[in-house]
């Protein structure tokens, strides 16, 4: 069956094949990514590294990361099969695990870690442009929650599976496992059919008797006023969230040195349970409360965390504070693809505006954990989390007063 060139206005139904090999292409790539979190900086540690060249090989990631977002969603919406692109970028993620485990010097390292920045900058887009073509605008809000549901899970078992090879065999294996893995996601990848991944939905368009050129225009989707106040919106979002947690660990580490990675692990674990439970709710509630009152949600949880963390003391306590943690992930990665979804509707670059938005993620996470660090020596960590809190708070008022309704309604 050949691939569509415009979108069929038939509703879709893409086999349970389709769906269960996106379910867990989502969980092995969690899996995959895993491997390139903080186990990165352990390993070079006991490589001899400096935190100067940790640091530096990580800062080479991020920029990276940071600028290529629009144009690896421009790829995608360029690709004429998104199974195609994510298979080429897990294909660079394993061999640059690869290039990790055999060869940490850094010019290998470095190069390493643009390319991983690279693959991501295409993974994201390519993911939410899959579910898209398969199922469609009117039920990509539950098949976004069940997205994040599958990669809460990958993340968690695969935190456990590679913290004990860590431990057990040699920071390295990380890599190595990290490797292996990209072999059962590609398999995944595999089983969702190509031919049920309608090209021009996956890019946001929609069937038209007479081409609109207007519709289509780049220029006017990156000027549309909705998007951008979103893309704002997810600014403050980072801005106030990225810090959060290192802060907070410094925090429980000065306060119970002994309990702290035991505390601090319960505090990455917790919000990963609450996102695989309440993902899938999210999304069946997004169409049928809106967009809305779930960002209002989302940013609320926000602010109560930071100011709770401003107040409580007992490092115990600080893990149920995680609890809003969860809410606020479980909101937001399933409704950022799905607001974005909305305001690219019908303009065939959905992955654009994703890479836009990207772009805002970013730079909010960067700056966060650089104004939250020179606020908590400056004037001490209560009144940095007070002022992340007020940040979310700002997120919150904005959602409220300016940001509009963006669900499509039902046909």
């Amino acid at each position: 069956m050949p691939l569509s060139s415009s979108p069929s206005t038939e509703k879709p139904h893409p086999s349970q094949r389709s769906l269960h090999g996106l379910d867990w292409f989502i969980f092995f790539l969690a899996d995959v990514q895993t491997g390139f979190g903080p186990f990165i900086a352990v390993y070079l540690t006991t490589e001899k590294w400096t935190q100067s060249q940790i640091g530096l090989v990580l800062s080479i990631g991020s920029v990276i990361g940071l600028i290529g977002q629009m144009p690896g969603g421009a790829l995608v919406d360029a690709a004429r099969s998104e199974r195609l692109v994510a298979g080429l970028a897990i294909g660079t993620i394993g061999c640059v695990a690869l290039g990790y485990a055999a060869f940490p010097i850094f010019p290998i390292v470095a190069t390493a870690a643009a390319f991983h920045a690279v693959a991501s900058c295409v993974l994201g887009p390519a993911i939410a442009a899959i579910s898209l073509g398969l199922v469609g605008p009117l039920a990509i809000g539950e098949r976004l929650g069940r997205n994040a549901r599958f990669a809460s899970l990958g993340n968690g078992t695969a935190a456990a599976v590679m913290g004990t090879c860590g431990y057990l065999i040699s920071s390295r294996s990380v890599f190595l496992v990290t490797f292996c893995l990209t072999i059962p996601t590609l398999l995944a990848l595999s089983r969702i059919r190509e031919s049920e991944v309608d090209v021009a939905r996956a890019h946001g368009a929609i069937f038209r008797e007479t081409p609109d050129p207007q519709a289509t225009s780049v220029v006017r989707l990156v000027r549309k006023r909705p998007l951008l106040i979103f893309a704002g919106c997810v600014l403050l979002l980072q801005l106030a969230n990225a810090a959060m947690l290192p802060l907070m660990a410094g925090v429980v580490t000065t306060r119970s040195s002994q309990w702290a990675p035991v505390l601090i692990a319960f505090c990455i674990v917790v919000p990963q349970a609450i996102v695989a439970l309440m993902s899938p709710t999210v999304g069946a509630r997004a169409q049928g409360w809106g967009r809305r009152p779930l960002l209002l949600i989302g940013f609320a949880a926000l602010a109560i965390r930071g100011l709770l963390f401003a107040i409580v003391r007992d490092p115990y306590l600080l893990v149920a504070v995680q609890l809003f943690d969860g809410i606020t992930a479980a909101v937001f990665a399933v409704l950022i693809p799905l607001t974005v979804a909305d305001l690219a509707f019908g303009s065939g670059h959905f992955n654009l505006a994703q890479g836009i938005v990207g772009t805002a993620t970013g730079i909010g996470a960067s700056l966060s954990t650089l104004l939250a660090g020179y606020a908590s020596d400056t004037f001490g960590s209560s009144i940095a989390f007070l002022g992340l809190a007020g940040i979310a708070a700002v997120g919150l008022v904005t959602i409220l007063l300016i940001m509009p309704e963006t669900r499509q309604a039902a046909a």
